[in-house]
C-alpha cells in the first residue's frame, strides 16, 4: 500500500514527487511511456515566462508569477540550466502599441517586476536583428529559458534520493475506489493500492481522471505545435525571447534562444483530436516562416538542423484546474496545465500540497534538497579536462564531435538512477546526436555502448519507445565478410 501514487513524470509530476519526499510517505510515480517527461514536457518552447500574459485573478497569473521566482531556488539546489535572456514583446503600428500598453498594466495587475515599453531605438541597441517594422517593445527581463526535461529529470532524481519511487513502462489502465483507498492497474494486469492518487498525466489527465468520474467536468482538448531548430552556430544572433502580441490561441510564433546555444522557432498552435500526433507538416512550418516575417528580416534558415512537434493539454476549463475530486477524496486532479505550465510548475506542486491536499503525513528531518547534474566534458575546462581523462580515460573518448559528448558520458547516463538505455533517452541526457548532424556519425557507436553496457545484443537496442527497434537484424556477418 503506497501514501501516494502520481500519474505521470512530465515536470509537474517530477516535481510533485520531489516536494512529497519531503514528506514521511510512500511514494510511487508511474509512466506510461520508456521514459519521463516524453510528451508535452519534451516538447515545448522552454520559456519560463514573466507572467505578463495570464488573466489577472486566475491561477495561471498567480503560479506563473511564482514558478518564476522559485526557477532561482531550482537552480541552486538540483542544478537546473537557467539562460537570463528577458523578452520583448512587439508591436508595429499605434493600434499595437496599445495592445502593449494594456500588456504593461497587466503584467503590473499581475505582479511582474521591471516591465516597460521601449522604443524602436533601444530595442534594436539590444536586438540588431528585430524586423523593420517594428516601433515599440514590452520589455519583460525577468523571462529566462531553460531545458525543461532536464528540470523534471533532477527533480525526479532528487524525489528518488529522497525515497520516492518510479515505474516507466506502466500505464495506467483501470481505477477503483477502496475502503482504503484506490485500486489502480497497470497494463490490465498488474493492480496496486494507495491511499491517494494525484493525477499529472497532462494531455491525458481527462483520460485518467474519467476512470473514476466518468462526468469529470474537464475536457482536455489537444493543440499541436510545431517548431524548427536552428544550428548553436547562429548563438548570439538574438539574446531575448521574442514574442508577438498573444492572440486567443496563445502566444504566438516566437523566437527563442535555447541553453545549448540553438535557437528555437515556433510553435503553431492547431486543434487536433488525436492527443500523440506528434507529426510535423508542410502547412505548420509554412506557417512559421510567414509569422517570424513580423519578428525579424533575418531568420538562418539555412540553419535548420531539424523540425519537431509536441502537444500541449488546452482544456475547456481556461485556467490550471487543481483540485481534489468532489466525489472521490484523496483523488487530486491538475487538469488543463497548458501555458505557462512549464514556468508554474514549482509553484503548482507547492500549490497543490499547500492549499489543497490534507491529512499529510509529518515532515522528513533529513530530507536533502541538493541535486548535482553529471559531469559535462563540453562545459569544463580544459584544466578540468585534463583531470578528468587522468583520472578515466574513457573521458577523452569523444563519441558526439557535434556536441563534444565522451564516451564515459554515456556510460554515466545509462546508469545513472534515473538513467535510460534507449538512444533518444541518451540524447536527453547528454546532448549526443543534438548536433548538426542529428546523430549521424555517433549513433551507431551509442547503440553500440548501450548494448555494451546492459549486456544485451544490438537489434534489442530501443530508439524510444518500448518497441521501437533501430536494427531489425543482421545483414552482415563474419562468415560473409
Amino acid at each position: 500500500m503506497y501514501d501516494y501514487i502520481i500519474i505521470g513524470s512530465g515536470v509537474i509530476g517530477s516535481l510533485i514527487a520531489r516536494e512529497l519526499s519531503r514528506f514521511e510517505a510512500k511514494i510511487l510515480v508511474l509512466e506510461k511511456e520508456n521514459d519521463l517527461a516524453t510528451h508535452q514536457t519534451t516538447a515545448n518552447s522552454a520559456i519560463i515566462h514573466s507572467g505578463h500574459d495570464p488573466k489577472p485573478g486566475t491561477l495561471k497569473a498567480k503560479l506563473c508569477v511564482e514558478g518564476n521566482k522559485l526557477y532561482h531556488e531550482l537552480k541552486k539546489e538540483l542544478d537546473v540550466p537557467l539562460l537570463y535572456t528577458g523578452a520583448f514583446v512587439v508591436a508595429h503600428d499605434k493600434k499595437e502599441e496599445a495592445m502593449l500598453d494594456d500588456l504593461l498594466k497587466q503584467a503590473k495587475l499581475n505582479g511582474v517586476p521591471e516591465a516597460m515599453i521601449l522604443d524602436k531605438d533601444q530595442a534594436r541597441k539590444e536586438e540588431p536583428k528585430l524586423a523593420s517594422s517594428i516601433t515599440k517593445v514590452l520589455s519583460l527581463p525577468t523571462t529566462m529559458v531553460t531545458f525543461s526535461w532536464e528540470v523534471a529529470l533532477a527533480a525526479m532524481e532528487n524525489a528518488l534520493k529522497n525515497g520516492a519511487s518510479y515505474q516507466k513502462n506502466a500505464q495506467v489502465t483501470g481505477i477503483k475506489k477502496t475502503e482504503l483507498g484506490f485500486d489502480v492497474t497497470i497494463n490490465h494486469k498488474q493492480v496496486i493500492q494507495s491511499k491517494h492518487i494525484i493525477n499529472a498525466a497532462g494531455v491525458m489527465s481527462d483520460v485518467i481522471a474519467n476512470m473514476i468520474e466518468p462526468d469529470f467536468e474537464v475536457k482536455i482538448t489537444p493543440r499541436r505545435g510545431e517548431y524548427f531548430v536552428i544550428d548553436k552556430k547562429v548563438k548570439g544572433l538574438f539574446e531575448h525571447v521574442i514574442y508577438p502580441l498573444p492572440t486567443d490561441k496563445g502566444k504566438g510564433v516566437l523566437i527563442v534562444p535555447q541553453v545549448h546555444g540553438n535557437l528555437l522557432l515556433g510553435p503553431t498552435s492547431e486543434l487536433i483530436e488525436d492527443k500523440e500526433n506528434v507529426m510535423t507538416t508542410r502547412e505548420g512550418l509554412n506557417y512559421i516562416k510567414e509569422q517570424l516575417t513580423s519578428l525579424s528580416d533575418d531568420i538562418p534558415y539555412h540553419q535548420i538542423i531539424r523540425t519537431f512537434a509536441g502537444v500541449r493539454a488546452t482544456s475547456t476549463y481556461g485556467d490550471f484546474y487543481i483540485q481534489e475530486s468532489k466525489n472521490f477524496p484523496g483523488f487530486y486532479h491538475l487538469a488543463g496545465i497548458d501555458s505557462p505550465g512549464l514556468t508554474a510548475a514549482p509553484a503548482i506542486a507547492k500549490y497543490l500540497i499547500e492549499h489543497v491536499m490534507h491529512d499529510l503525513p509529518k515532515k522528513k528531518a533529513n530530507f536533502d534538497p541538493i541535486r548535482r547534474r553529471p559531469v559535462s566534458f563540453r562545459e569544463s575546462s580544459d584544466q578540468e579536462r585534463l583531470a578528468l581523462i587522468a583520472k578515466n580515460p574513457k573521458y577523452g573518448k569523444i563519441v558526439c564531435r557535434c556536441e563534444h559528448v565522451s564516451e564515459q558520458e554515456i556510460i554515466d547516463a545509462i546508469h545513472h538512477p534515473v538513467g535510460s538505455d534507449t538512444i533518444k533517452g541518451i540524447k536527453k541526457r547528454t546532448r549526443a546526436g543534438s548536433g548538426l548532424c542529428q546523430g549521424g556519425y555517433c549513433e551507431s557507436t551509442v547503440l553500440g555502448l548501450i548494448a555494451q553496457e546492459k549486456g544485451i545484443a544490438k537489434h534489442q537496442v530501443m530508439y524510444d519507445a518500448q518497441d521501437s527497434p533501430i536494427l531489425v537484424k543482421e545483414t552482415k556477418t563474419h562468415e560473409n565478410d
